[in-house]
């Protein structure tokens, strides 16, 4: 009996070959040695699928981690400034918020694709390619955001009375943002470096990164608000310095751990091929980010509208909503870098069991932070130093979009596959339509839902997104249109 129980599970691990006897008894039954291979293959593919989840979960839980950590840049600055100069001050933080966005959006746009990039040609085995891609993207994006402060510090003024900046915190709102604008440049740098380190599987290095700047940050935080009262510029200082320890720590390690990650003057001038792959994945990204933070500019002129309250509110939630939200954008985040590594390697079985993994994966993490907002959202805004008015129109924000946080993860999941395969034109369209009707949505339904518009307007773009999505995956299918190489003739 002991034997034939091993014998069994010997053919369903696939440790033992045909060699095996025609039928096994055990357990009071005879059983036929196809149906042994069956449950033996169906053991396999568990296993299988099982390994994927497990994997999949260790790549993203270093992306989630520094995500959030990323996030304490906004949570300190807003939770020392809102207690310490009140709240507009905080106001006068968040109407700045869609400006900075917009370089933010660009900059981790582009790298998007320029992770892509990384992932096939790493899972196609072509790491002596990295180095040259990397060395020439560090100059051409660290050069081109070199202008961001150049022309935005004494521009932020006038972009902010075309906002409708509030005249209580309009020059409190310049100052901060001519001071952040510097720190862009040093983003750029360390995005091309991260969006690299992701590409080959490292996501540990963004995270340890980050907790290095964060905890720079807070400190600064605490004296120059805090000790030194230099309200909104103070957080600004200390937020921008931060980034420079961070992209510092990150090029360091880089150098030291990967010498496929080694910049080299000999390999930045503008090669033709290494311009035209990365320009294919990172321009429609980038493109989007843009449209979505102009579009973001639209909505944040629609919020000031509603006054100064919904403004601290909705800014603050968002902050807490973007944190909340980490785990459903970073497990995309995974999903589209698996996928492309497997890509490149033309693994198609594997990208499959990937998505289907991350999929469930990402519904179930969903529904758990449904639970969580609906019960805490609340309290955590009003942690914040804003007034009980303001607490209590952020707590009604989350209570309404919250539970469609799932309809957002399974788009995210899809999201992934689709930006994994190269195909990030289509990805970059889609946003596009979703923030389109995110406007629509917001300017049609205001006199009906009144500034609760802004949470039922989101939530109706992410089911646009969630459709457009799967009619693509659908048409795929049905087309018989296979995935694209991002680089064909590398």
């Amino acid at each position: 009996m002991r034997k034939e129980i091993i014998c069994l599970r010997q053919i369903a691990s696939g440790t033992q070959s045909c060699q095996a006897p025609q039928r096994v008894r055990g357990w009071g039954v005879e059983v036929g040695l196809p149906t042994l291979f069956f449950y033996g293959e169906m053991n396999r593919k568990i296993m299988k699928t099982e390994k994927t989840a497990i994997t999949l979960i260790k790549f993203c839980i270093p992306l989630i981690l520094s995500g959030i950590l990323q996030q304490l840049y906004n949570w300190a600055d807003a939770f020392i400034v809102g207690n310490v100069a009140g709240e507009n001050a905080l106001a006068a933080i968040g109407s700045t918020t869609t400006i900075i966005n917009l370089f933010l959006t660009a900059i981790t746009g582009f790298t998007l694709g320029l992770s892509i990039l990384f992932a096939q040609k790493f899972g196609g085995g072509k790491k002596d390619q990295i180095s040259k891609t990397l060395s020439v993207f560090t100059v051409v994006l660290g050069c081109a955001f070199l202008l961001v402060p150049a022309a935005g510090i004494p521009g932020a003024y006038p972009l902010l009375r075309t906002m409708n900046t509030t005249p209580e915190t309009i020059h409190m709102a310049k100052n901060y943002l001519q001071i952040i604008l510097i720190g862009i440049p040093f983003l750029a740098v360390y995005n091309v470096y991260t969006s690299a380190l992701r590409g080959i599987g490292n996501n540990r290095a963004s995270f340890s990164s980050v907790l290095c700047s964060s905890v720079v940050n807070v400190v600064l935080d605490l004296i120059f608000v805090g000790m030194m009262r230099w309200g909104a510029a103070g957080a600004a200082a200390a937020t921008v310095i931060s980034q420079a320890v961070m992209t510092a720590f990150i090029i360091l390690y880089s150098v030291k751990k990967h010498p496929c990650l080694c910049f080299s003057i000999k390999k930045w001038s503008m090669d033709d091929a290494v311009l035209k792959e990365g320009l294919h994945l990172g321009i429609p990204p980038m493109i989007q980010s843009c449209i979505s933070s102009f579009g973001s500019l639209i909505l944040q002129n629609f919020m000031n509208g509603f006054g100064t309250q919904t403004v601290a509110a909705i800014t603050t939630a968002y902050r807490v909503d973007t944190i909340i939200l980490l785990p459903v954008i970073n497990l995309g985040s995974g999903i589209s870098t698996m996928v492309a590594q497997n890509h490149g390697a033309g693994k198609r079985k594997q990208i499959s069991k990937i998505v289907c993994a991350g999929t469930v994966m990402m519904i179930g993490v969903s529904l758990i932070l449904t639970y969580l907002v609906l019960g805490t959202g609340g309290y955590l805004i009003s942690m914040f130093g804003i007034s009980p008015e303001s607490a209590e129109i952020g707590k009604n924000f989350f209570q309404r979009i919250a539970a469609f946080y799932v309809v957002y993860g399974i788009a995210m999941s899809i999201r992934g596959y689709t930006e994994g395969i190269g195909d990030v034109l289509f990805s970059s369209i889609s946003g596009i339509a979703a923030l389109v009707s995110r406007i629509i949505f917001s300017y049609a339904f205001a006199g009906l839902c009144g500034n609760m518009i802004i949470a039922y307007a989101e939530a109706g773009s992410w089911g646009v997104l969630f459709f457009l999505y799967l009619i693509r995956i659908l048409w795929r299918q049905k087309t018989g249109i296979p995935p694209q190489k991002a680089f064909s003739k590398s």
